[in-house]
Parts: C-alpha cells; sequence; structure tokens
C-alpha cells in the first residue's frame, strides 16, 4: 500500500525499523544490563537500583526458579506487582530463564484472578502481601503450584525496609490477614539464587514473552499472545521516535502501572533500551505525594494518561516545579482532551503529545512526532514499519478522510489470543491486518483521528454521537473537572447522550452545562441528561470505565 504518511516523519525518524535487532527480550536484557551497568535503572522511594545490580538480581531469581521451581522454557509465572523495585527483577528474570510473563492486576478479585490463571495455566506467582489474602481465597481452584510473597519494603534495605513495612502494614494500608501453607518469601529466594548457576537456554523471536490479557471490557477477558520478536519491534520503534532526541542519562517518570501493557513497552523496556533512569511512582493517586517526586526528580519525558495529567494540574505545589528539563510529554491510553492539553503546555512549556495502540500492538501503533508545534487532535502518524489503513464492515479500504474502523499491520502486531481461535478470527483480517475497534479516519498528512470505539458510540435517532467529542466540549466549562458521555435507552430516540461529571465549581447546575454545551454542539450531541458525582470509575491505569457508568444506568 501506499505509505503517504512518511512524508510527515521528522527527519531524524527512519521509516523502518530492525525487528532482529535483538534475538529476544533474553538477549535484550543482558545486553544492556551489562552496557549500562553503572547506571541507575530505577528509583523508588530514593532506592537506587543500577543496571547492573538488575542484571545480577535477575539472574538471581531466573536461575532459582529453573533449579529451585523446576520452571522451564514456556512455563508461566504471573506477577501481581505494583511499581515496586522486585517487578523489574521479576520479569526480566522471567524472560532469562525463557518463561512466559503473565501479568495480573493487583486490584483483582479472587474471581478475576482465579479467570486469568487458569486462563494462562500460570503454575507459579509472584504477589504482593498487601494482596496476598486475595490469592490465598483463589489458590484451591487455580493451577498455582508456588507462591512467591513480598512487601513494598523489602528490597529498600536497612531501616528503610523496616519502617516502610509497618507504615504499610499497621498504619497507611493495613494489609489484610492471609495464610498461604508453603508460600515464599521474594528476599529469601533472591539469597538462594546468588549461589546458583544461571543455565544457560534457547529463547527465539517467536517465543511467547508475555500473555498479557486484555482489560474485558466486552466479556471474558483474553490473553494477547505476545513473542519477543513483537516485543522487541515494538521497543525498536519507540526508539526510532524518541532515541535520538534523549539526553544522555535521561530521567523519565514511571506512573502508571509497569503491569500495564504502555508502561511495560513504554517505560521498562523502551528506556532501558537507551540507559535511562525510571523514578517509580507507586501510588499515583497519592497526588501530592507525586508532586513532591516530580520536585526531587524533574524528568526529560513524562508518559501518562488524560485523567492523570488532570489531576496534576489541580494538584497544589505543580504551578511551582521546575519543567525546564522536560522535552517530551506523551499521552496514551485513553483520549487525550484538548482542553487538559493546551492547559498542560501552558503549565509546563511542553507539548502534550498523543500516541495510540493497544494491547494486541504490544502496544505503540502511532505517534505525534515529540515536541512539535503544539497538540493538534490526532493520535499521530504510524510508527515505523507500521502500516494503517481505514477498513469498513467488511475489511474493504476506505478513501482518505472517510471514517471507519482503524486496522493495523506491523510486526508489533500479537500472534493472536491465547487459546481462542474463535477470538483471533474476529480480529485478524488477512495478510497480517487487525481489526482495532477503534473508529477513525486519517487525513492526507497520513495523520489518524479517533472518533472513538465501537462499542462505546451512542446512536441518537440513527446519528452516531462519539462520546470523546461531548466530553470534549464539556470539559471545557471552567466548572467541570471530569466528564464521561455513555448511551442512555430513550423511548423516542433509541438512545441519548447522558453526562456523568466531577464538578469543581460545586454551584454548576445541570441547566447551565446543558446551555453551555449547546453553543458547541449540534443538538443530538448534547447531552440529555446529567448526573454529577463525587468521582468516575476509572481502570488501573485511570481510564474512566463508560460501561461501569452505563451498566449503572440499567439498574
Amino acid at each position: 500500500m501506499d505509505k503517504y504518511w512518511l512524508k510527515s516523519y521528522p527527519a531524524d525518524v527512519p521509516a523502518e525499523i530492525n525487528p532482529s535487532e535483538y534475538s529476544s527480550l533474553k538477549e535484550f536484557a543482558e545486553r544492556n544490563c551489562a552496557r549500562y551497568a553503572d547506571r541507575d535503572a530505577y528509583v523508588m522511594m530514593d532506592r537506587a537500583m543500577t543496571y547492573g545490580e538488575l542484571g545480577r538480581e535477575s539472574a538471581a531469581f531466573a536461575a532459582w526458579l529453573q533449579q529451585k521451581a523446576g520452571a522451564r522454557p514456556g512455563t508461566r509465572i504471573a506477577i501481581m506487582l505494583p511499581n515496586v523495585l522486585q517487578y523489574p527483577i521479576a520479569m526480566f528474570g522471567a524472560l532469562r530463564a525463557g518463561l512466559t510473563v503473565v501479568n495480573v492486576n493487583p486490584l483483582y478479585t479472587a474471581h478475576e484472578l482465579e479467570h486469568q490463571i487458569n486462563d494462562s495455566g500460570a503454575r507459579i506467582i509472584l504477589v504482593l502481601e498487601n494482596f496476598a489474602h486475595v490469592v490465598q481465597k483463589a489458590l484451591p481452584t487455580t493451577t498455582l503450584q508456588a507462591v512467591i510473597v513480598t512487601s513494598v519494603g523489602e528490597l529498600l534495605g536497612g531501616i528503610k525496609s523496616a519502617l516502610v513495612n509497618f507504615v504499610v502494614r499497621h498504619v497507611r494500608r493495613k494489609v489484610p490477614a492471609w495464610h498461604i501453607a508453603g508460600a515464599l518469601r521474594f528476599g529469601k529466594l533472591l539469597a538462594e539464587g546468588r549461589h546458583l548457576a544461571l543455565q544457560p537456554v534457547t529463547v527465539g523471536p517467536d517465543d511467547i514473552a508475555f500473555l498479557q490479557y486484555t482489560g474485558g471490557t466486552t466479556g471474558v477477558s483474553k490473553g494477547a499472545t505476545l513473542t519477543h520478536r513483537n516485543m522487541v519491534a515494538n521497543v525498536m520503534q519507540g526508539k526510532a521516535w524518541f532515541g535520538s532526541k534523549m539526553p544522555e542519562r535521561a530521567t523519565y517518570v514511571i506512573a502508571l502501572p509497569l503491569y500495564h501493557i504502555f508502561s511495560l513497552t513504554a517505560n521498562a523496556l523502551m528506556f532501558m533500551e537507551l540507559g535511562a533512569r525510571g523514578i517509580m511512582i507507586m501510588d499515583p493517586r497519592d497526588f501530592r505525594g507525586f508532586v513532591a517526586s516530580l520536585r526531587k526528580y524533574p524528568p526529560n519525558l513524562f508518559m501518562g494518561v488524560n485523567t492523570m495529567f488532570n489531576a496534576l494540574l489541580h494538584t497544589p505545589g505543580f504551578e511551582t516545579l521546575d519543567h525546564s528539563k522536560l522535552f517530551g510529554t506523551v499521552g496514551g491510553g485513553m483520549a487525550v482532551q484538548a482542553a487538559v492539553a493546551e492547559k498542560w503546555q501552558a503549565a509546563t512549556g511542553c507539548v502534550l503529545s498523543q500516541g495510540w495502540g493497544l494491547t494486541e500492538t504490544s502496544p505503540i501503533a502511532a505517534m505525534n512526532p515529540i515536541g512539535a508545534g503544539r497538540f493538534n487532535g490526532s493520535i499521530g502518524l504510524p510508527v515505523s514499519s507500521t502500516e494503517i489503513s481505514i477498513r469498513d464492515d467488511a475489511g474493504a479500504a476506505l478513501p482518505i478522510g472517510a471514517i471507519g474502523e482503524i486496522c493495523v499491520r506491523g510486526p508489533q502486531v500479537m500472534r493472536g489470543y491465547w487459546n481462542r481461535p474463535d477470538e483471533t478470527a474476529k480480529v485478524m483480517l488477512p495478510d497480517g491486518w487487525l481489526r482495532t475497534g477503534d473508529v477513525g479516519r486519517m487525513d492526507e498528512a497520513g495523520y489518524t483521528y479517533i472518533e472513538d470505539r465501537k462499542k462505546d458510540m451512542i446512536l441518537v435517532s440513527g446519528f452516531n454521537v462519539y462520546p470523546n467529542e461531548v466530553e470534549g466540549v464539556a470539559v471545557t466549562h471552567p466548572g467541570v473537572l471530569e466528564a464521561a458521555a455513555v448511551a442512555q435507552s430513550d423511548e423516542r430516540a433509541g438512545e441519548v447522550v447522558a453526562l456523568f461529571v466531577v464538578r469543581k465549581d460545586p454551584s454548576l447546575t445541570e441547566d447551565a452545562l446543558i446551555s453551555f454545551m449547546r453553543e458547541s454542539l449540534t443538538g443530538y450531541k448534547v447531552p440529555k441528561h446529567v448526573y454529577f458525582r463525587d468521582s468516575l470509575p476509572k481502570s488501573n491505569v485511570g481510564k474512566i470505565i463508560r460501561r461501569e457508568l452505563r451498566d449503572g444506568l440499567k439498574n
């Protein structure tokens, strides 16, 4: 196909990348830990871990998995951790032993955990003790054979370790009681692993690196099968867009959870290739603490989601931060609202660039040039070695400017859904094209604009209404902090727009907001109902969950 978007590429971005730059993430981790051995890889609560230490500790965990847990290449290990130092050690250790990593949201219920463990066939799980009670409840009905438990402060060292664990267990979070017979302590097995030799294993590009589960917004969550080649390709695609602009020994923010595909690839993997230092934010909902970390460690690059940027802008102290080192801010995971992007640029002097991808694309598929101009509302250009095509429901390509389903082809596209050939067939078109479920259009310069998710679209008297557009107008009202638009059943129109709002101004009324929105939206797009809430339901990365709001209207 005609890759006409290449004419819009920055001069320093290549049209193609080499997806075989590394044979696997095993080779990737080992080479980069050696290459950047003296540099800080991660900082958590002021405790820095170098790449050299990461290499040694991940080797110790890999050796323990091989010789004490009996793990073999292809064995699945579940990792149920927030952003703590244990995560990269365990993740890279598992990959170096040839295992397949199954990332688990620590906030899962026992029912959700049971499904993911049994669907993936995971034999081993590493969990933070804060969530061990959930594992205990699910354990009897899962395939798990070994449980490893760790604590927030376990790797912080000395007095700090004891103090942090005391606060977490008894003061701030109050760890729920749990008892799992035979559970192992992460620190103890690491100590054992340091005296064991890591046995050589062969890991190839077609082996499975991750079973990365989708959010399950429609039906039961499915595991996207992501190979080592998928992940290496996406790292090199990210490097093609960021690498030449990164300062030496750069600092970046890890606020999005590393178990989520966006943060996993864009933070843990891509920045390892660049030898950068990641500042771990364990609880990004503690925005005052978040701002304090940004003050202490001014970042060069910051990846997040719209709700995170919006909340930071409204956190006292953010306005006094030194943003002079910040050269790039990237929003993904959900639509970046123009109003938030404008306020971010005004406050930081840095353009909020939007990117886009899916779990099924490892995840980066499109990206705006970093630091170029102003926010343009698009998700950007197809990244190197990637094609985007707008298709109709039959899978036929549509002309430039037409609205249809966004389809993607490239080396980062998943092999398929784990043990779900029927579900794979629904999304994979011939010749490797992936149906994304996102509705959008591409302009003559090659920039793609998302109208909305197919499943979120509101059909008012036969007219399509895209929630992103409605929400984008709502948040421009000075009295609105957050907004989410969903479909509400209506006898006359079939569906109408319902808007859920978190107010900045407690005096804001439904009539005042609707009147304001009429100035920017045609009649059928204007909300018929406005519901004020203290907060909106969000996913683990801060994405507003419209489904919960929509389902609540049915009850």
